[in-house]
C-alpha cells in the first residue's frame, strides 16, 4: 500500500467500517502492483530473449563466417586441384610421347649400329683375309731366287686359291702400272726381290686401312654404348617423373573429391545457419515491436492508475492527506584536506596518507594496501611519491593482465560451451536415432517371426485341407455310386410291380372271373402303400444323388478357391518376408554406421569436456569472482590515488 494510502487512512480516523473511497484506492493500488509486478516480469523475460537471441546470432554469425570462409578455401582448393590434375594430365602426356620418342631414337641407334658393325665385319674380314694372304706371299717369294714372272705366276695362283689374295693381286697390279712407265731395274730382271718390295708396300698399306677400320668400329661402338647409356637414364628418369606425376595426379584428384562433399556439406550448413539467423531476427523484430508496444501500454496504464489513486488521494476527496514528508538527507560532500607547505606539514600528510591507506586496506582487506601503508610509513617523503606511483602502475598492469585472461577466459569458455552443446545435440540426436532404428530393427524382427509363423499355418492348413478333400470326395463318390445303384435297383422293383398291379386292375375290370369264387390277384388293398413308400426311397436315392454331387461341386469350389487364396497369400507373406529381411538389414547397416558416428561425434564432446574441466581451475573456481576482484582492485588504486594527493599537494 502507497504512503498516500496509508495517509488517508491515518486521517479517516480508526473506525471499523472501511469506505468506498478506501476500497477504490487499495483495489486500484493493487492493480497498479500488479502491473508493476508483471511489466518487470515481462521486461526479464524480454531481456533474457534478447540477451538469447544476441548469443545466438553472435554465434551464427560466428559459424557463418567460419563456412563462408571454409567455403573460400575449399573452392580454392578444388580448383587449384582440379588445375593441378589439368596440368599433371598434360605433363604425363608429354612425358609419354617423349618416352615414346627415346625408345624409337634407341631402337633407331641399334639398327644403325647393327649395320654400321655387319659391315666392319665384312671389311675386317676382307682386310685381314688380305694381310694374311699378303705375309704368306711375302714369306714364300721371299724364300724363293725366281724371277719376277715366277713371282706374277704364284700371285696369281694364289689370287685364284685365296679370296683375300685377290684384292692384293688388284692392288699389286695397280701399283706395277702406276710403275711401268719408269726405266728398268737391272737388279730386278732376274729376281723377285722389287715384288717383294711391292708387296710389304702393299701389306703395310693393308694393315695401316685394317687398323683404321678397327679404330673407326671402337669409337662407333663407344659412341653407341654411350647413347645407349643417355637414352637409357632419359628414359628412366622420364618413367619416374610419370610415375610420380601420375600417383600425384590421382591424389590431387582424391583430396579434390574429398573437398567437393566437404563443400556440398558446408554449403547446406551455411544455407541451415543463414535460414536460422534470417528466422531469428524476424522473429525477434516482430516480438521487439510487440514487447515494445506492450511496455507502452504497461506504462500509460500505470500512469493513469498512478494518476487516478493521485486524485482519489487527494484531502479533497478522500479528506485527508499526508502533511508532511520525509525529508532528505544531505550528504555532506567530504572535506578537502589543506595543502601543507612545510616539512612539519609533510609529516603530518604523510601520517595522514599512511592513516589513509591503512583504514582503506582494513576496510577493502587489501594486503596490497596495508603494504603500501607500511612502506609509506618506512620511507622517507621523497621516495613516497615514486613508490605510490610504481603501485598505481603495478595495479593497473595487473588489471590489464587479469582483463586479458578473463577476456580469454570469457573467448575460451564461450567457445567450449558453443562446443559442447553443438556436440551434445548431435549426440542426442544420433542416439535417438540409433534407439529408433533399434525400435524398428526390433519390430522387423518379430513381423518376420509372424511371417514365418503364418506361412507355416497356411502350408499346414492347405494339407489338412487336402487330405480331408480327398476323404471327403472318397466318400461323396461312394455316395453317389450307391445312391446311383439304389434307385435303379428301386425303379426296377416299380417297373415290376407297377406292371403287375396295372394287369391285375385290367383283369378285374373286364370280369373274366366268377364272381363267386374270385382269384387271388395280389395284395391289391396294400399296393398303395408299398409302391408309395418304393418310390418315396426311389426319391430319396435321386435326391441323395443329387445332394451329393452338388455338395461334392462345392466342397470341391471352395476347396479350390481356398488353396488359390492360401497360395497367394502365402505367395504374399513371403515377399513382405524377403523385402522386411531387406529392409532390417538396411536397418541394421544403418545403425551401425549411425552408432560409428556416435562414438566419434561423443569422442569429440568428451574431449570438449575435458577442456572444460582444464579452464575450470583457471576460469570458474575462484574464491573472489572477476567483478568484484576488478572493483576491489579499483579501490585500491583510488585510495592509492587519494593518498598521493594527500602527498602531492606538498
Amino acid at each position: 500500500m502507497t504512503p498516500l494510502v496509508l495517509a488517508c487512512l491515518v486521517l479517516a480516523g480508526t473506525a471499523a467500517k472501511v469506505t468506498p473511497v478506501q476500497q477504490v484506492l487499495s483495489m486500484m493500488d493493487e492493480m497498479k502492483a500488479k502491473g508493476e509486478k508483471e511489466m518487470e516480469a515481462e521486461q526479464k523475460i524480454f531481456a533474457t530473449y534478447a540477451e538469447w537471441v544476441d548469443d545466438r546470432t553472435k554465434e551464427l554469425a560466428f559459424e557463418i563466417k567460419t563456412e563462408k570462409a571454409d567455403i573460400e578455401e575449399l573452392t580454392a582448393f578444388i580448383e587449384k586441384a582440379n588445375n593441378d590434375v589439368k596440368e599433371l594430365g598434360a605433363a604425363i602426356a608429354q612425358l609419354e610421347s617423349d618416352i615414346a620418342g627415346l625408345e624409337a631414337d634407341k631402337a633407331d641407334a641399334t639398327t644403325v649400329r647393327n649395320t654400321e658393325n655387319a659391315e666392319y665385319l665384312k671389311v675386317s674380314k676382307d682386310y685381314a683375309e688380305s694381310v694374311d694372304a699378303l705375309e704368306r706371299a711375302i714369306q714364300v717369294l721371299s724364300a724363293q731366287q725366281g724371277g719376277t714372272a715366277q713371282a706374277m705366276m704364284f700371285l696369281q695362283q694364289q689370287a685364284k686359291e685365296v679370296a683375300g689374295m685377290r684384292r692384293v693381286f688388284a692392288a699389286f697390279l695397280q701399283m706395277q702400272a702406276g710403275e711401268a712407265g719408269g726405266p728398268a731395274v737391272a737388279a730386278y730382271e732376274s729376281q723377285s726381290g722389287g715384288i717383294v718390295e711391292m708387296l710389304e708396300g702393299l701389306l703395310k698399306k693393308f694393315k695401316g686401312e685394317l687398323a683404321g677400320v678397327e679404330e673407326a668400329e671402337s669409337n662407333q661402338a663407344h659412341y653407341y654404348s654411350l647413347e645407349m647409356i643417355h637414352l637409357s637414364d632419359t628414359i628412366a628418369h622420364c618413367n619416374q617423373d610419370r610415375d610420380e606425376k601420375a600417383s600425384m595426379k590421382a591424389q590431387r584428384a582424391s583430396e579434390s573429391g574429398a573437398a567437393q562433399g566437404k563443400l556440398a556439406a558446408t554449403k547446406a550448413a551455411l544455407a541451415e545457419d543463414e535460414a536460422l539467423t534470417a528466422e531469428i531476427g524476424a522473429t525477434y523484430e516482430a516480438k521487439s515491436a510487440q514487447y515494445a508496444e506492450n511496455q507502452k501500454v504497461r506504462t500509460a496504464e500505470l500512469e493513469a492508475i498512478a494518476k487516478a489513486i493521485e486524485i482519489i488521494a487527494d484531502p479533497s476527496v478522500a479528506g485527508a492527506a499526508s502533511e508532511h514528508l520525509p525529508a532528505m538527507l544531505q550528504v555532506s560532500k567530504p572535506a578537502m584536506l589543506l595543502q601543507l607547505g612545510s616539512a612539519s606539514k609533510r609529516a603530518v600528510a604523510k601520517e595522514r596518507a599512511v592513516a589513509l591507506l591503512r583504514k582503506s586496506a582494513q576496510s577493502l582487506s587489501s594486503t596490497t594496501l596495508a603494504d603500501a601503508a607500511n612502506q609509506l610509513s618506512a620511507n622517507p617523503f621523497a621516495k613516497v611519491v615514486d613508490m605510490i606511483k610504481n603501485m598505481i602502475a603495478k595495479l593497473k598492469e595487473e588489471a590489464a593482465a587479469e582483463a586479458a585472461h578473463k577476456s580469454w577466459c570469457d573467448e575460451q569458455l564461450k567457445s567450449n560451451k558453443l562446443k559442447r552443446d553443438k556436440k551434445t545435440a548431435k549426440v542426442n540426436l544420433l542416439t535417438a536415432e540409433i534407439e529408433e532404428l533399434t525400435a524398428s530393427i526390433e519390430t522387423m524382427g518379430k513381423t518376420i517371426e509372424t511371417l514365418i509363423k503364418e506361412q507355416s499355418d497356411l502350408t499346414k492348413a492347405v494339407q489338412e485341407a487336402t487330405e480331408q478333400r480327398e476323404a471327403e470326395k472318397a466318400k461323396n463318390t461312394d455316395t453317389i455310386a450307391d445312391a446311383k445303384a439304389g434307385a435303379k435297383a428301386v425303379g426296377q422293383a416299380l417297373t415290376v410291380l407297377k406292371e403287375f398291379y396295372s394287369s391285375q386292375a385290367l383283369l378285374l375290370q373286364q370280369g373274366k372271373q366268377a364272381p363267386e369264387m374270385a382269384a387271388y390277384k395280389g395284395n391289391q388293398s396294400g399296393k398303395g402303400g408299398v409302391v408309395g413308400m418304393l418310390e418315396v426311397i426311389e426319391s430319396d436315392f435321386l435326391r441323395l444323388e443329387s445332394d451329393t454331387t452338388t455338395a461334392e461341386g462345392e466342397n470341391a469350389a471352395e476347396y479350390e478357391t481356398f488353396t488359390a487364396d492360401a497360395t497367394a497369400d502365402k505367395e504374399a507373406k513371403h515377399k513382405a518376408e524377403v523385402q522386411t529381411k531387406l529392409d532390417k538389414d538396411q536397418a541394421e547397416f544403418e545403425k551401425s554406421q549411425t552408432t560409428k558416428d556416435q562414438k566419434a561425434v561423443q569422442a569429440e564432446l568428451d574431449k570438449a569436456s575435458d577442456y572444460y574441466e582444464f579452464l575450470k581451475p583457471q576460469c570458474l573456481e575462484v574464491k573472489v569472482s572477476y567483478e568484484e576482484r576488478v572493483a576491489k582492485r579499483k579501490q585500491e588504486i583510488e585510495s592509492l590515488k587519494e593518498a598521493y594527493k594527500v602527498l602531492d599537494g606538498m
